[in-house]
């Protein structure tokens, strides 16, 4: 990793402590509140706040499940403007899957609507929970590749072109079973309940 990536790496470390410290005290919830909410230990989550830990995409999802958000909303950098060039979009990689995700969507803009882009490798497997504080409503679009869904007891397989709609209400695993890299894009919104 170049210095540049070390730095932008280390921003958005910054941004994600700095939006989920300011996410947890708008809930007036303590750091042993918010750890009992999420299974993720009192020092993890003091640790993200202060940006000094790269957290996977399965915490950071625990984390959001229980502040009531979207991984989107944590990822986020406000603008003012619609449109959002492709080198503006943040970028982050999960230190567990290697998976890479790019919020596409501009924030700020009042939309509810939130699109995400997914570089998936071969073998990746990820798993988001269920939480009472939000429901995530989605269209998961696979661009290239195949992929692997497993939601509410069912299984879908997706190819190219192929577009699935699910809420999580249930645990949602993301799997690339292939020997080949998969993309996908989720579209989704999210009400949130806490």
């Amino acid at each position: 990793m170049d210095d540049s990536e070390s730095a932008k790496e280390s921003q958005l470390s910054d941004l994600i402590g700095n939006r989920v410290a300011e996410r947890r005290a708008a809930l007036k919830l303590s750091l042993d509140d918010i750890a009992a909410r999420t299974g993720v230990s009192r020092a993890m989550v003091s640790r993200i706040e202060r940006g000094e830990v790269h957290a996977s995409a399965v915490v950071l999802d625990r984390l959001c499940a229980g502040l009531g958000i979207s991984l989107s909303e944590l990822f986020a950098r406000e603008t003012t403007s619609p449109l959002l060039r492709r080198a503006e979009q943040t970028v982050w990689t999960d230190p567990s899957t290697g998976y890479i995700r790019r919020d596409i969507a501009p924030a700020g803009t009042g939309s509810p609507v939130k699109i995400v882009e997914i570089d998936f490798p071969p073998g990746a497997e990820v798993s988001f929970e269920r939480s009472r504080h939000r429901v995530i409503d989605q269209h998961v679009w696979a661009l290239k590749g195949e992929i692997e869904i497993e939601s509410g007891g069912k299984h879908y397989k997706l190819s190219v072109g192929d577009c699935l709609h699910m809420r999580l209400v249930d645990r949602n695993t993301f799997r690339n079973t292939t020997s080949k890299p998969a993309r996908y894009a989720v579209i989704l919104t999210l009400e949130s309940v806490a």
